[in-house]
């Protein structure tokens, strides 16, 4: 795995593509205009250890936004790198804005 949080389609293990899950299943609840935080989704199926889920839950955010799945937004807008992001951020559905 590179240091920048990409990870090769080969390194994606089936817990991983679980956290993804949870997030579109997450998502598929809500409105379209929902977002959800990577706490909600580490909490959702991280149990009483959730805090040590939320990188996890992060990277799977950023798989699906490159794939085109969800955005991963700070403050309202779009993060054009999600690699660099520092701090809270939201999860949601792709908008044509």
């Amino acid at each position: 795995m590179s240091g920048d949080g990409a990870v090769s389609d080969e390194a994606v293990s089936a817990e991983d593509r679980e956290w993804e899950s949870v997030i579109l299943r997450m998502l598929g609840e809500r409105s379209p205009t929902s977002s959800i935080c990577p706490s909600d989704a580490a909490r959702d199926a991280g149990g009483t250890g959730w805090r040590r889920s939320m990188e996890d839950v992060r990277r799977a955010a950023r798989r699906l936004m490159a794939a085109g799945e969800v955005e991963i937004t700070q403050g309202g807008s779009v993060v054009p790198d999600p690699t660099s992001v520092r701090g809270p951020i939201r999860i949601r559905r792709p908008r044509e804005d």
